[in-house]
């Protein structure tokens, strides 16, 4: 139940980075037809849980509570983008050639795919 605690009290400030965040930026650049709010979130996000990771790996410095409430929590709810780099970048650096390139492929074509059914789910029950 601890474990689930510090999940959501990490994801709860995590989504509230991310709003804080994005705006700020989405505002600063007064770009208003590109999500740079949004691109910059998941750079962060990258750069983020790529040094953590480093660290974590190099000098355990995490307990599995502060990993799950810092990768799973705030992480995750600050952007799902890192996690899939991450993974992606692992599956390279582990050799893993054929998975991380099935990974980005299913992840952004099945990913575009299921935005686009969601919406024709919609439109047909609500026609």
């Amino acid at each position: 139940m601890g474990t689930f605690l510090l999940i959501g009290m990490g994801g709860f400030l995590g989504a509230i980075m991310r709003y804080l965040l994005s705006n700020y930026v989405q505002n600063w650049s007064k770009i208003s037809d590109f999500p740079v709010g949004t691109l910059v979130v998941n750079l962060v996000g990258c750069l983020l849980i790529g040094a953590l990771a480093q660290l974590a790996e190099i000098r355990d410095i995490f307990t599995p509570e502060t990993s799950s409430l810092v990768f799973l929590g705030f992480l995750g709810a600050f952007t799902t983008f890192s996690t899939f780099s991450s993974d992606s970048f692992n599956l390279f650096r582990e050799g893993n050639n054929l998975l991380f390139y099935l990974n980005i492929g299913a992840s952004v074509i099945l990913g575009l795919f299921a935005v686009w059914l969601g919406r024709a789910l919609v439109n047909l029950v609500s026609a």
